[in-house]
């Protein structure tokens, strides 16, 4: 049957499906924040050929997928980031990516086309830009705002700082660009030796339009695509999977996102069979209960005119 399946209808069905579900769910005058990432699949490699890899497009607030495709390799992402929004209603929103889509065709067209906003990663893939953002005046800008967290034997800190890149301030080489954004991280392994990064980033928002607090808030928050690329990872074993070799459809990258997108805990473990939801004592009726009437039951209940057991 999943043979049978257009695994492109099916990615489409399941992502209007959450669509629908997050534009029900979202708060109102909350601006909606939107996660574009890729996953490689690592049981889908061949001798002949490389790794599979989706495109996903999850929501930050509730990470839910909104739409995934399957692009063949990274290195073709970039040529279906507007394939893979074009479908959604971006009005107003924020879209996140890494430096690989931060690509000024693609947030031109978010900007002009779509009325939507960005937050780009700039790194030496953008080497003007780069070297322009990396020049502004950090040391004379006070710190925005902090944030710290404790959690899986680490202790993290961010800060950050944001800047005016008008065109009567100096603009910089890349597209609709407001705001300047330099985050500087901390994290301590529990026993081990602090490590201490910084990322430049570039947002369409003015200082108007948002807060720096939000604004660290999107950046942390584009990384929740990572933890649903984990639960797949790990809890459903995704990576384990070996999917039929191409052309035959890949029904799996639509089945993927509606399992979980929703954050919540793991599965836990079914309850050992016979063992009742509520009185551990009592017998349960499943499939699997050892309660099922034998047919020598049966004979009894008949030659005694009793009601037989449920079967």
């Amino acid at each position: 049957m999943l043979a049978a399946v257009d695994g492109d209808a099916l990615d489409q069905a399941v992502g209007a499906y959450f669509t629908a579900r997050n534009t029900a769910g979202t708060a109102s005058g909350k601006r909606q924040v939107i996660a574009v990432d890729g996953k490689s699949l690592r049981g889908s490699a061949r001798l002949s050929a490389g790794r599979r890899h989706l495109l996903s497009a999850v929501t930050h607030h509730r990470a839910l997928t909104l739409a995934q495709a399957e692009v063949g390799t990274k290195t073709n992402e970039t040529a279906h980031f507007r394939p893979l929004l074009e479908p959604l209603d971006l009005d107003g929103s924020l879209v996140t990516f890494d430096a690989l889509h931060s690509v000024k065709a693609n947030v031109t067209w978010l900007v002009k086309t779509e009325n939507a906003h960005y937050i780009a990663m700039i790194k030496r893939n953008q080497p003007t830009a780069y070297r322009q953002i990396t020049a502004l005046p950090w040391p004379d800008i006070p710190v925005q705002h902090t944030a710290s967290s404790a959690g899986h034997g680490r202790r993290e800190s961010r800060s950050i700082k944001t800047c005016g890149i008008a065109d009567e301030l100096g603009e910089i080489a890349f597209p609709h660009g407001r705001l300047a954004l330099r985050i500087h991280r901390r994290r301590k392994q529990t026993g081990g030796r602090e490590r201490r990064e910084t990322v430049y980033a570039v947002t369409s928002l003015d200082a108007h339009q948002t807060t720096p607090a939000e604004l660290a808030a999107a950046v942390r928050g584009h990384w929740a695509v990572e933890a649903l690329h984990h639960v797949r990872d790990v809890t459903y074993a995704e990576n384990a999977s070996t999917p039929a070799p191409h052309p035959a459809p890949w029904p799996p990258s639509a089945t993927s996102p509606s399992a979980c997108s929703k954050p919540s805990e793991p599965p836990t473990s079914p309850r050992p069979p016979g063992q009742s939801t509520t009185n551990p004592n009592e017998p349960s009726h499943s499939w699997a209960s050892p309660t099922t009437p034998t047919p020598r039951q049966l004979d009894q209940a008949l030659a005694s005119r009793e009601t037989p057991p449920a079967l």
